[in-house]
C-alpha cells in the first residue's frame, strides 16, 4: 500500500508503507519518533507534521490522536506516540527522522554548604552582590515537583516576573495557581508517557499528586538548594541547624514534574519538559536524573537531544553525574554541552559514638536523635539477611531503597556494604552532635561516579565538582521518613548524592548568568572549569573518597571543587556553539543525515576524524590514544582587562612532553580573541596508563586560567603483539 505525505510538511519526501494499516495492541509501547530541529516558524505545522506522519502509519486520525501522547514542536520536533515494534519500525524508515526512540525510565540521582562555598550575601563584591543574588533569571527544575508552601519559596523580597517569562502555572491534585509566586513563577507536570508505560497512577492513598505538588521530596530538595529564601532555625530533626538558603535566592523558579512517586522518570515526559522549557524561556535547567550505564547513543538518549536543543537556544544545562562511583567510567550525562556535577563533601561532620557488645566505643558518623534506648543494645543485621522478596542481594547490601523487608529490619542496626566477623553482634548509640570545620573539606564522594567517559573520552566529564554530602535542605512533608509513621512530617532533610550537587552549580550558573546575560552556556561551563579549586581549605591536594583515600584527579573532580566567587572573573574563556557540537557529532562518527536533521543545517561529514574531537574548545585537553605525537588547537576570549598578556604554564602529565606555540598571548582593544596549539609527544615505549597534568595562562596579576590535561600513551602495534 502506497501512501503519500504531504509535501509541504516533508520537504517533497514520498515513503512506502509495504504493511497494512493495524492499531496498537497490548503489546504497544511507547516511542520518541525524533524528527531534530523545527523546520517551521509556526508550532502549528510542526504538530500538523506529526500528526500527518502519525495517522498515514495507523490509517486515521482519530487512531492518531489516540495513539499520540506528546508533541514536541517549541525547542525541536518529535513526538511521543503508543506503537508497535512494527510500527516504530515503518516511521524509522521515513525519510527526515533521525530516531525513534523506545521509551526509556531514569533515575532520580544550609545550609552550611553555601557558607563553604563562600557564597554570602555580605562579602564585598563577591558572587552575590555582584549577581543582585540572581534577580532576573529563570532556573528551571525538572525532578518530582514541588512543596510550595515551603518557607524556601516565599516570594518576599523578589521583585517582578521576569519580562521573558512565557510559561504557566498548571493546575492539578493539591495544587492551584495560588501556589505559584514570584519566587515559583511557573509549574508543569508530565504523565502521559508514565502512565502508557505502567497503566494508570492511582493517588487515592495519598502518596502522589496528579500535579505539580511533590510527594517524594527530592525535587523541592533540588529547587530549594539552588534558589531557596533565607529559612531560620531550619534542621533534620534538630540536627545541622541554622540559616538555610539557595545559592541564587532572588531567582525565580520554574517547576517540571516528570518523576514520581512509585518509581522512575518517564523519557517521554522528560523530553516534554525539556521542550516546554526552551518555550517558557528558562535561563537554567537544573536536572538531577539520568540513566546508569551502559550509555546511549547521543542520538539516542533523550536528555542528551533535550539538552543539545535547549543549549542551542542558550540554555545551560546543568545534571549529576551518578552515583556509581568510586568504579571508573560510571559517569553518565557525558554530552559536551552539558555541565556534568560530581559530589563532595563539606565541613560540617555528625559524629557518634557507637558502643560494640564488648564494650569498645568507635566515633562515626549518623544521624541518631534518640529514638532507641541509649542503655539498651541492639541485634545487628546484614542488609542482604533481610531483602525483600525479588530483591537483587548486592541492593540490598548497599541498603538501597526498597530492598529490605521491614519487618526484619524493625528494632535492629543494618550493616550496609560491609560485613562483621563475630556471630551475634550488639551495639548501642549516642546522640549525635553537629560539628563544623573539624574535618578536611572537600574530598570527592564515595559514591560519586568518575571518568573517563565510557561513550567519549576525548570529552572530560565530569565537569566540576560541588557539595553533595548531607546537604540540608526543604523537604516534603508527605514523603514519610519511615514506613510507621512514628517520625512526624519533615519540612527539612539531609540528603546526600550528585541529585545534591547538580542544583548547586544550577544556583551558581543562575548568578553567572545575573552578572554576564549574553554569554553562552559554553563560556559559563569554562568560568566554573579554569577557575576552580585543586586545594582544599587548609591548601592541601583535595582527595577522593575511596578504599584508601587517594589523591583526587580530574576524571574524579573534572576541572575541581567549584569556586563561585572566582568564576565570576575568570580572564579568559574557551566559548563554543552549536557548529563546534556539529564537529563533534561528525567526530563520533554519526552520519551527514542525522546531524543534518537534528541541526536543520546542511552538514557533510567527510570522514570520521579524531581531529575534530580533540579540537573541540573544551576548557580542558584529553587524549585517550598519544601514539607519538599529537597537536590539538583551543581558542580563548579575553573577557578581563582590555589591555592583558598572559603567559602559559604547564605541569606535565607524566609519560609525555607538552609545548604550547605560541606562549604568549596578547589582547588589546582590536584583538579579543586569540588561538594556540598544544603538542603532546609520548615518552613512553610502553602501554601506559591515564596521567594527569595542567596548562596555566597567567597574567601575572589575579587571573589564572587553568585548564586540565589529560593523556593515556599507547603503542601502534600492542594489539598486534599480543
Amino acid at each position: 500500500m502506497a501512501i503519500a505525505v504531504s509535501s509541504r510538511l516533508l520537504l517533497g519526501f514520498i515513503f512506502l508503507v509495504l504493511e497494512v494499516f493495524q492499531p496498537a495492541t497490548a503489546s504497544s509501547n511507547v516511542y520518541i519518533v525524533y524528527l531534530g530541529d523545527i523546520n517551521f516558524d509556526e508550532f502549528q505545522l510542526t504538530q500538523d507534521l506529526h500528526h500527518e506522519i502519525l495517522s498515514n502509519i495507523l490509517g486515521s486520525k482519530e487512531a492518531a490522536k489516540e495513539s499520540i501522547l506528546y508533541s514536541y514542536k517549541h525547542g525541536f520536533s518529535g513526538f511521543a506516540a503508543v506503537l508497535t515494534e512494527s510500527q516504530a519500525k515503518l516511521i524509522a524508515d521515513i525519510p527526515g527522522v533521525v530516531r525513534v526512540i523506545p521509551n526509556k525510565i531514569l533515575d532520580l540521582q544550609t545550609t552550611r554548604s553555601w557558607d563553604f562555598l563562600q557564597v554570602k550575601p555580605y562579602i564585598e563584591n563577591g558572587i552575590i552582590s555582584k549577581s543582585h543574588s540572581g534577580s532576573g533569571s529563570i532556573i528551571g527544575v525538572i525532578d518530582t515537583g514541588i512543596w510550595p508552601e515551603s518557607e524556601s519559596f516565599s516570594d518576599n523580597g523578589m521583585g517582578e516576573i521576569p519580562s521573558g517569562w512565557n510559561g504557566i502555572c498548571q493546575e492539578g491534585e493539591g495544587f492551584n495557581h495560588s501556589n505559584c509566586n514570584r519566587k515559583i513563577i511557573g509549574a508543569r507536570w508530565y504523565i502521559k508517557g508514565y502512565e502508557a508505560e505502567f497503566g494508570k497512577l492511582n493517588t487515592s492513598d495519598g502518596v502522589e499528586f496528579l500535579s505539580p505538588r511533590d510527594a517524594v521530596g527530592h525535587g523541592t530538595h533540588t529547587a530549594s538548594t539552588a534558589a531557596g529564601a533565607s529559612v531560620k532555625n531550619a534542621s533534620f530533626m534538630g540536627l545541622a541547624q541554622g540559616i538555610a538558603r539557595g545559592g541564587a535566592p532572588l531567582a525565580s523558579l520554574a517547576v517540571y514534574k516528570v518523576c514520581w512517586a512509585t518509581g522512575g522518570c518517564s523519557s517521554a515526559d522528560l523530553l516534554a519538559a525539556f521542550d516546554d522549557a526552551v518555550s517558557d524561556g528558562v535561563n537554567v535547567l537544573s536536572v538531577s536524573l539520568g540513566s546508569s550505564p551502559p550509555l546511549s547513543t547521543y542520538f539516542d538518549d533523550v536528555l542528551s537531544i533535550g539538552s543539545f536543543h535547549a543549549a542551542a537556544k542558550g540554555i545551560a544545562i546543568v545534571c549529576s553525574a551518578g552515583n556509581s562511583g568510586p568504579y571508573p567510567q560510571t559517569v553518565i550525562n557525558t554530552a559536551p554541552w552539558i555541565i556534568t556535577v560530581a559530589a563532595s563533601t563539606i565541613d560540617r561532620s555528625f559524629p557518634t559514638a557507637i558502643t560494640m557488645g564488648n564494650n569498645q566505643t568507635v566515633v562515626g558518623q549518623a544521624f541518631y536523635t534518640g529514638r532507641m534506648d541509649m542503655n539498651k543494645f541492639y541485634p545487628i543485621v546484614y542488609g542482604e539477611d533481610i531483602a525483600a522478596i525479588d530483591a537483587d542481594e548486592d541492593s540490598a547490601s548497599s541498603c538501597d531503597s526498597g530492598t529490605l523487608n521491614a519487618t526484619l529490619a524493625r528494632g535492629k542496626i543494618v550493616i550496609c556494604f560491609q560485613s562483621r566477623s563475630q556471630r551475634n553482634p550488639l551495639v548501642k548509640f549516642s546522640f549525635t552532635k553537629t560539628v563544623i570545620g573539624q574535618q578536611l573539606s572537600p574530598e570527592v564522594a564515595f559514591f560519586s561516579s568518575r571518568g573517563p567517559s565510557s561513550l567519549s573520552p576525548s570529552v572530560l566529564k565530569p565537569d566540576i565538582t560541588a557539595p553533595g554530602v548531607n546537604v540540608l535542605a526543604s523537604w516534603s512533608p508527605a514523603s514519610s521518613p519511615d514506613t510507621d509513621n512514628s517520625i512526624p512530617p519533615l519540612n527539612f532533610k539531609i540528603e546526600s548524592g550528585t541529585s545534591m550537587s547538580c542544583p548547586h552549580v544550577s544556583g551558581i550558573v543562575a548568578l553567572l548568568k545575573g552578572k554576564y546575560q549574553t554569554w553562552s552556556p559554553a563560556a559559563i561551563k569554562s568560568a566554573l572549569i579554569t577557575t576552580a579549586s585543586l586545594k582544599d581549605e587548609y591548601d592541601q591536594i583535595i582527595v577522593s573518597e575511596g578504599a584508601p583515600h587517594k589523591q583526587a584527579d580530574p576524571f574524579d573532580y573534572g576541572g575541581g571543587h567549584v569556586n563561585p566567587n572566582k568564576a565570576m572573573d575568570p580572564g579568559l574563556i574557551y566559548d563554543m556553539g552549536v557548529s563546534d557540537y556539529v564537529h563533534f557529532l561528525c567526530g563520533m562518527g554519526y552520519n551527514n543525515s542525522a546531524i543534518s536533521s537534528m541541526t536543520k543545517t546542511q552538514t557533510r561529514c567527510f570522514r570520521k576524524s579524531t581531529g575534530f574531537l580533540a579540537n573541540l574548545n573544551l576548557p580542558s585537553i584529553t587524549i585517550p590514544e598519544l601514539k607519538k605525537s599529537l597537536t590539538v588547537s583551543r581558542t580563548v576570549t579575553n573577557v578581563g582587562p582590555v589591555n592583558s598578556v598572559y603567559t602559559a604554564r604547564v605541569q606535565t602529565p607524566a609519560g609525555a612532553t607538552v609545548g604550547v606555540e605560541p606562549s604568549t598571548l596578547t589582547f588589546n582593544p582590536t584583538v579579543k580573541t586569540l588561538k594556540f596549539k598544544v603538542t603532546f609527544r609520548s615518552q613512553l615505549r610502553v602501554q601506559g596508563r591515564y596521567s594527569f597534568g595542567y596548562l596555566f595562562w597567567e597574567d601575572g596579576l589575579h587571573h589564572v586560567v587553568r585548564i586540565p590535561l589529560i593523556v593515556r600513551t599507547v603503542i601502534d602495534d600492542f594489539y598486534s603483539q599480543t
